[in-house]
Protein backbone atom coordinates (compact mmCIF):
# COMPACT_ATOMS: atom_id res chain seq x y z
CA UNK A 1 0.00 0.00 0.00
CA UNK A 2 1.45 3.34 -1.04
CA UNK A 3 1.37 6.53 0.95
CA UNK A 4 -0.38 9.35 -0.92
CA UNK A 5 0.90 12.90 -1.18
CA UNK A 6 -0.45 15.58 -3.50
CA UNK A 7 1.92 18.34 -4.52
CA UNK A 8 1.80 21.35 -6.80
CA UNK A 9 -0.83 24.01 -7.45
CA UNK A 10 -4.50 23.35 -8.03
CA UNK A 11 -5.24 22.10 -11.49
CA UNK A 12 -1.81 20.64 -12.15
CA UNK A 13 -1.74 17.41 -14.09
CA UNK A 14 -2.07 14.27 -12.01
CA UNK A 15 0.19 11.27 -12.67
CA UNK A 16 -1.25 8.78 -15.20
CA UNK A 17 -3.49 6.23 -13.49
CA UNK A 18 -1.59 3.38 -15.11
CA UNK A 19 1.65 4.60 -13.54
CA UNK A 20 0.07 4.83 -10.09
CA UNK A 21 -1.40 1.37 -10.47
CA UNK A 22 1.97 -0.05 -11.49
CA UNK A 23 3.77 1.59 -8.58
CA UNK A 24 1.24 0.17 -6.13
CA UNK A 25 2.06 -3.36 -7.32
CA UNK A 26 5.85 -3.07 -7.14
CA UNK A 27 7.52 -5.23 -4.45
CA UNK A 28 10.17 -2.56 -3.88
CA UNK A 29 9.73 0.86 -2.30
CA UNK A 30 9.16 3.73 -4.73
CA UNK A 31 8.63 7.46 -5.05
CA UNK A 32 7.09 9.47 -7.88
CA UNK A 33 8.53 12.95 -8.42
CA UNK A 34 7.17 15.74 -10.62
CA UNK A 35 9.04 18.44 -12.54
CA UNK A 36 9.01 20.71 -9.47
CA UNK A 37 10.87 18.02 -7.47
CA UNK A 38 7.76 17.43 -5.37
CA UNK A 39 7.11 13.85 -4.26
CA UNK A 40 3.57 13.03 -5.41
CA UNK A 41 3.45 9.42 -4.22
CA UNK A 42 5.82 7.46 -2.00
CA UNK A 43 5.65 4.13 -0.24
CA UNK A 44 6.12 4.16 3.56
CA UNK A 45 9.52 2.51 3.20
CA UNK A 46 10.79 5.48 1.20
CA UNK A 47 10.40 7.51 4.39
CA UNK A 48 11.80 4.99 6.85
CA UNK A 49 14.80 4.31 4.59
CA UNK A 50 15.77 8.00 4.60
CA UNK A 51 14.96 8.88 0.97
CA UNK A 52 11.76 10.95 1.32
CA UNK A 53 10.59 13.42 3.93
CA UNK A 54 7.87 16.10 3.85
CA UNK A 55 7.00 15.53 0.16
CA UNK A 56 10.62 15.95 -0.94
CA UNK A 57 13.64 13.80 -1.79
CA UNK A 58 16.08 14.42 1.05
CA UNK A 59 19.05 12.41 -0.18
CA UNK A 60 21.37 14.57 -2.26
CA UNK A 61 22.64 11.78 -4.48
CA UNK A 62 19.09 10.73 -5.38
CA UNK A 63 18.17 14.37 -6.11
CA UNK A 64 21.15 14.67 -8.47
CA UNK A 65 20.17 11.46 -10.26
CA UNK A 66 16.60 12.74 -10.71
CA UNK A 67 17.84 15.97 -12.33
CA UNK A 68 20.24 14.06 -14.59
CA UNK A 69 17.60 11.60 -15.77
CA UNK A 70 15.04 14.36 -16.30
CA UNK A 71 17.48 16.21 -18.57
CA UNK A 72 19.21 13.30 -20.33
CA UNK A 73 16.60 10.56 -20.27
CA UNK A 74 17.40 6.90 -19.68
CA UNK A 75 17.92 5.70 -16.15
CA UNK A 76 20.49 5.82 -13.37
CA UNK A 77 21.29 2.95 -10.99
CA UNK A 78 23.60 3.04 -7.99
CA UNK A 79 24.17 1.70 -4.48
CA UNK A 80 23.40 3.88 -1.49
CA UNK A 81 23.76 3.59 2.29
CA UNK A 82 21.38 5.53 4.53
CA UNK A 83 20.29 5.68 8.15
CA UNK A 84 16.69 5.49 9.31
CA UNK A 85 15.59 9.01 10.35
CA UNK A 86 15.28 9.47 14.09
CA UNK A 87 11.53 10.10 13.89
CA UNK A 88 10.85 6.74 12.23
CA UNK A 89 13.45 4.87 14.28
CA UNK A 90 11.66 6.22 17.33
CA UNK A 91 8.47 4.45 16.21
CA UNK A 92 10.03 1.12 17.25
CA UNK A 93 11.55 1.33 20.68
CA UNK A 94 11.93 4.97 21.58
CA UNK A 95 9.64 6.09 24.33
CA UNK A 96 10.19 2.77 26.09
CA UNK A 97 11.98 4.79 28.70
CA UNK A 98 11.38 8.50 29.21
CA UNK A 99 15.05 9.33 28.75
CA UNK A 100 15.54 7.16 25.68
CA UNK A 101 15.33 7.93 21.97
CA UNK A 102 16.08 5.34 19.32
CA UNK A 103 19.20 6.82 17.77
CA UNK A 104 22.88 6.17 18.26
CA UNK A 105 23.20 8.82 20.95
CA UNK A 106 19.97 9.23 22.84
CA UNK A 107 21.31 11.42 25.61
CA UNK A 108 24.60 12.64 26.95
CA UNK A 109 25.03 9.46 28.96
CA UNK A 110 23.07 6.71 27.21
CA UNK A 111 24.02 4.97 23.97
CA UNK A 112 21.62 3.06 21.73
CA UNK A 113 22.05 0.79 18.72
CA UNK A 114 21.35 1.62 15.09
CA UNK A 115 21.49 -0.24 11.82
CA UNK A 116 22.42 1.16 8.36
CA UNK A 117 20.22 0.63 5.32
CA UNK A 118 21.95 -0.73 2.22
CA UNK A 119 19.93 0.19 -0.87
CA UNK A 120 19.99 -0.29 -4.64
CA UNK A 121 18.49 2.80 -6.26
CA UNK A 122 17.10 3.03 -9.79
CA UNK A 123 15.90 6.40 -11.15
CA UNK A 124 13.99 6.50 -14.44
CA UNK A 125 12.06 9.09 -16.45
CA UNK A 126 8.42 8.25 -17.22
CA UNK A 127 7.74 11.31 -19.40
CA UNK A 128 8.58 15.00 -19.56
CA UNK A 129 6.97 15.61 -16.14
CA UNK A 130 7.43 12.54 -14.00
CA UNK A 131 10.45 10.62 -12.68
CA UNK A 132 10.19 7.45 -10.63
CA UNK A 133 12.64 6.34 -7.93
CA UNK A 134 12.76 2.60 -7.18
CA UNK A 135 14.35 1.60 -3.85
CA UNK A 136 15.43 -1.99 -3.31
CA UNK A 137 16.42 -2.61 0.32
CA UNK A 138 19.13 -5.31 0.27
CA UNK A 139 20.20 -4.75 3.88
CA UNK A 140 19.28 -8.23 5.10
CA UNK A 141 21.26 -9.92 2.33
CA UNK A 142 24.33 -7.77 2.95
CA UNK A 143 24.18 -8.29 6.71
CA UNK A 144 23.92 -12.03 6.24
CA UNK A 145 26.84 -12.04 3.78
CA UNK A 146 29.01 -9.99 6.15
CA UNK A 147 28.21 -12.26 9.07
CA UNK A 148 28.99 -15.30 6.92
CA UNK A 149 32.33 -13.78 5.84
CA UNK A 150 33.13 -12.94 9.48
CA UNK A 151 32.33 -16.53 10.37
CA UNK A 152 34.75 -17.94 7.80
CA UNK A 153 37.54 -15.45 8.51
CA UNK A 154 37.41 -15.67 12.28
CA UNK A 155 36.97 -19.43 12.53
CA UNK A 156 40.00 -19.79 10.26
CA UNK A 157 41.98 -17.38 12.45
CA UNK A 158 40.90 -18.99 15.71
CA UNK A 159 41.79 -22.47 14.44
CA UNK A 160 45.45 -21.46 14.58
CA UNK A 161 45.54 -21.35 18.39
CA UNK A 162 44.24 -24.88 19.11
CA UNK A 163 46.30 -26.28 16.25
CA UNK A 164 49.47 -24.70 17.67
CA UNK A 165 48.60 -26.02 21.13
CA UNK A 166 47.98 -29.50 19.74
CA UNK A 167 51.28 -29.42 17.87
CA UNK A 168 53.10 -28.40 21.04
CA UNK A 169 51.44 -31.18 23.05
CA UNK A 170 52.17 -33.74 20.34
CA UNK A 171 55.83 -32.68 20.32
CA UNK A 172 56.12 -33.23 24.04
CA UNK A 173 54.51 -36.64 23.82
CA UNK A 174 56.68 -37.68 20.86
CA UNK A 175 59.74 -36.89 22.94
CA UNK A 176 58.40 -39.31 25.57
CA UNK A 177 58.29 -36.45 28.05
CA UNK A 178 58.12 -37.70 31.62
CA UNK A 179 57.21 -34.21 32.85
CA UNK A 180 53.59 -34.85 33.84
CA UNK A 181 53.12 -31.23 34.92
CA UNK A 182 54.18 -29.94 31.51
CA UNK A 183 51.90 -32.38 29.65
CA UNK A 184 49.01 -31.39 31.92
CA UNK A 185 49.64 -27.69 31.25
CA UNK A 186 49.78 -28.17 27.50
CA UNK A 187 46.67 -30.36 27.58
CA UNK A 188 44.87 -27.58 29.47
CA UNK A 189 45.96 -25.08 26.82
CA UNK A 190 44.50 -27.32 24.10
CA UNK A 191 41.24 -27.64 26.01
CA UNK A 192 40.94 -23.88 26.60
CA UNK A 193 41.70 -23.10 22.96
CA UNK A 194 39.07 -25.59 21.80
CA UNK A 195 36.48 -24.18 24.22
CA UNK A 196 37.17 -20.66 22.96
CA UNK A 197 36.80 -21.79 19.35
CA UNK A 198 33.58 -23.63 20.14
CA UNK A 199 32.20 -20.56 21.92
CA UNK A 200 33.00 -18.35 18.95
CA UNK A 201 31.42 -20.76 16.44
CA UNK A 202 28.23 -20.93 18.53
CA UNK A 203 28.04 -17.13 18.74
CA UNK A 204 28.65 -16.65 15.03
CA UNK A 205 26.00 -19.22 14.13
CA UNK A 206 23.56 -17.39 16.42
CA UNK A 207 24.44 -14.07 14.77
CA UNK A 208 23.61 -15.56 11.38
CA UNK A 209 20.21 -16.71 12.67
CA UNK A 210 19.17 -13.32 14.06
CA UNK A 211 19.54 -11.28 10.88
CA UNK A 212 15.93 -11.77 9.74
CA UNK A 213 13.22 -9.66 11.41
CA UNK A 214 10.68 -11.54 13.52
CA UNK A 215 7.11 -11.64 12.21
CA UNK A 216 4.61 -11.36 15.04
CA UNK A 217 1.97 -14.08 15.31
CA UNK A 218 -0.12 -15.79 17.96
CA UNK A 219 2.20 -18.79 17.68
CA UNK A 220 5.38 -17.00 18.80
CA UNK A 221 4.43 -15.31 22.06
CA UNK A 222 7.28 -15.44 24.56
CA UNK A 223 7.15 -14.73 28.29
CA UNK A 224 10.05 -12.34 28.90
CA UNK A 225 10.43 -13.10 32.62
CA UNK A 226 10.69 -16.82 31.86
CA UNK A 227 13.58 -16.12 29.50
CA UNK A 228 15.23 -13.89 32.12
CA UNK A 229 14.95 -16.67 34.73
CA UNK A 230 16.28 -19.20 32.23
CA UNK A 231 19.30 -17.05 31.32
CA UNK A 232 20.08 -16.33 34.98
CA UNK A 233 19.87 -20.04 35.79
CA UNK A 234 22.47 -20.78 33.15
CA UNK A 235 24.89 -18.37 34.86
CA UNK A 236 24.35 -19.15 38.55
CA UNK A 237 27.49 -21.26 38.75
CA UNK A 238 29.57 -18.48 37.15
CA UNK A 239 28.17 -15.95 39.63
CA UNK A 240 29.02 -18.24 42.53
CA UNK A 241 32.52 -18.86 41.20
CA UNK A 242 33.17 -15.11 40.84
CA UNK A 243 31.61 -14.29 44.22
CA UNK A 244 28.97 -12.00 42.70
CA UNK A 245 25.40 -11.86 44.01
CA UNK A 246 23.01 -12.30 41.04
CA UNK A 247 19.48 -11.08 41.80
CA UNK A 248 16.51 -11.53 39.46
CA UNK A 249 13.05 -10.02 39.73
CA UNK A 250 10.33 -8.53 37.58
CA UNK A 251 6.87 -8.67 36.06
CA UNK A 252 6.02 -12.26 35.12
CA UNK A 253 3.06 -11.24 32.94
CA UNK A 254 4.96 -9.50 30.11
CA UNK A 255 5.10 -11.23 26.73
CA UNK A 256 6.66 -10.36 23.39
CA UNK A 257 6.52 -11.88 19.92
CA UNK A 258 9.70 -13.64 18.95
CA UNK A 259 12.12 -16.49 19.38
CA UNK A 260 12.53 -17.50 23.01
CA UNK A 261 15.96 -19.02 22.48
CA UNK A 262 17.26 -15.81 20.89
CA UNK A 263 15.87 -13.59 23.65
CA UNK A 264 17.32 -15.91 26.29
CA UNK A 265 20.70 -15.81 24.52
CA UNK A 266 20.69 -12.00 24.46
CA UNK A 267 19.84 -11.77 28.18
CA UNK A 268 22.47 -14.42 28.89
CA UNK A 269 25.13 -12.27 27.22
CA UNK A 270 24.09 -9.21 29.20
CA UNK A 271 24.22 -11.02 32.54
CA UNK A 272 27.48 -12.77 31.63
CA UNK A 273 29.02 -9.38 30.80
CA UNK A 274 27.82 -7.88 34.07
CA UNK A 275 29.26 -10.77 36.08
CA UNK A 276 32.72 -10.86 34.50
CA UNK A 277 33.16 -7.10 34.80
CA UNK A 278 32.10 -7.08 38.48
CA UNK A 279 34.34 -7.47 41.50
CA UNK A 280 33.95 -10.24 44.06
CA UNK A 281 31.36 -9.19 46.61
CA UNK A 282 29.49 -7.09 44.06
CA UNK A 283 25.85 -7.38 42.99
CA UNK A 284 24.24 -7.77 39.58
CA UNK A 285 20.52 -6.99 39.34
CA UNK A 286 18.52 -8.34 36.39
CA UNK A 287 14.94 -7.10 36.11
CA UNK A 288 12.07 -6.91 33.63
CA UNK A 289 9.32 -4.29 33.77
CA UNK A 290 6.89 -2.54 31.47
CA UNK A 291 7.97 0.74 29.88
CA UNK A 292 6.41 4.00 30.99
CA UNK A 293 4.32 4.20 27.81
CA UNK A 294 3.05 0.65 28.37
CA UNK A 295 4.22 -0.60 24.96
CA UNK A 296 7.49 -2.39 25.74
CA UNK A 297 9.04 -4.94 28.05
CA UNK A 298 12.35 -3.59 29.33
CA UNK A 299 15.00 -6.01 30.60
CA UNK A 300 17.65 -4.18 32.60
CA UNK A 301 20.93 -5.67 33.79
CA UNK A 302 22.68 -3.43 36.32
CA UNK A 303 26.16 -3.99 37.68
CA UNK A 304 28.57 -2.19 39.99
CA UNK A 305 31.61 -3.10 37.92
CA UNK A 306 34.46 -1.27 36.24
CA UNK A 307 32.22 0.73 33.89
CA UNK A 308 32.81 1.68 30.25
CA UNK A 309 34.40 4.82 28.84
CA UNK A 310 32.40 7.09 26.54
CA UNK A 311 34.77 6.28 23.68
CA UNK A 312 34.21 2.52 24.06
CA UNK A 313 30.44 2.92 24.43
CA UNK A 314 30.14 4.00 20.79
CA UNK A 315 31.66 0.69 19.62
CA UNK A 316 30.73 -1.99 22.14
CA UNK A 317 27.82 -3.31 20.06
CA UNK A 318 30.13 -3.95 17.08
CA UNK A 319 31.23 -7.50 16.26
CA UNK A 320 34.60 -8.49 17.78
CA UNK A 321 35.08 -5.12 19.51
CA UNK A 322 36.98 -5.41 22.79
CA UNK A 323 37.09 -2.40 25.08
CA UNK A 324 40.01 -1.24 27.19
CA UNK A 325 38.35 -2.17 30.49
CA UNK A 326 39.11 -5.90 30.50
CA UNK A 327 39.23 -7.80 33.78
CA UNK A 328 40.81 -11.15 34.58
CA UNK A 329 37.41 -12.84 34.26
CA UNK A 330 36.62 -11.15 30.92
CA UNK A 331 39.99 -11.73 29.28
CA UNK A 332 38.84 -14.87 27.45
CA UNK A 333 35.95 -13.14 25.67
CA UNK A 334 35.80 -12.75 21.91
CA UNK A 335 33.69 -9.61 21.52
CA UNK A 336 30.47 -11.07 20.10
CA UNK A 337 28.14 -10.96 23.10
CA UNK A 338 26.85 -7.41 22.72
CA UNK A 339 26.65 -7.78 18.94
CA UNK A 340 24.24 -10.66 19.58
CA UNK A 341 22.23 -8.45 21.96
CA UNK A 342 22.05 -5.72 19.32
CA UNK A 343 20.87 -7.98 16.51
CA UNK A 344 18.36 -9.85 18.69
CA UNK A 345 16.90 -6.48 19.74
CA UNK A 346 16.66 -5.20 16.16
CA UNK A 347 15.30 -8.49 14.80
CA UNK A 348 12.53 -8.27 17.41
CA UNK A 349 11.77 -4.63 16.46
CA UNK A 350 13.21 -3.41 19.73
CA UNK A 351 16.34 -1.67 20.93
CA UNK A 352 19.36 -2.08 23.17
CA UNK A 353 20.89 0.72 25.21
CA UNK A 354 23.74 1.22 27.65
CA UNK A 355 24.42 3.73 30.39
CA UNK A 356 27.83 3.53 32.02
CA UNK A 357 30.43 5.53 33.89
CA UNK A 358 33.97 4.31 34.58
CA UNK A 359 34.18 3.16 38.17
CA UNK A 360 30.40 3.36 38.68
CA UNK A 361 29.16 0.32 36.78
CA UNK A 362 26.82 -0.12 33.83
CA UNK A 363 23.14 -0.51 33.02
CA UNK A 364 22.22 -2.39 29.84
CA UNK A 365 18.62 -2.43 28.63
CA UNK A 366 17.04 -4.83 26.16
CA UNK A 367 13.77 -3.25 24.99
CA UNK A 368 11.18 -5.50 23.33
CA UNK A 369 7.69 -4.57 22.06
CA UNK A 370 4.88 -6.22 23.97
CA UNK A 371 3.09 -9.03 22.16
CA UNK A 372 0.36 -8.04 19.74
Amino acid sequence: MHHCHHGGADGEEEPPAAVLSLLSMLPTASALVDDHDTVLRASPSAYTLGIVDDEAIVNERVRDAIRQVRQMGGRSSFDLTTSTPEFYAGMTASGAEAEDDDSMQISDDTQSVERPNWLKITVGRIDARFVVVLIDDVSDAIRFARTRDDFIANVSEQLVQPMDALEQLAGSMEQHSTDAVRVAQESSQVRQACLRLNHMVEDLLLLMKVQAPVIASSANRVNVKHQLDRAAGQLRSLADRLGVDLRVEGDASLTTNGEGAQICAAINRLIDNALVYSSAGGTVNATVSVSQDGKFAVVRVIDQGVGISRADQRHIFERFYRGANQTKASAGGIGLGLAIVKHVALAHHGNATVWSMPGQGSTFSLILPLAQ
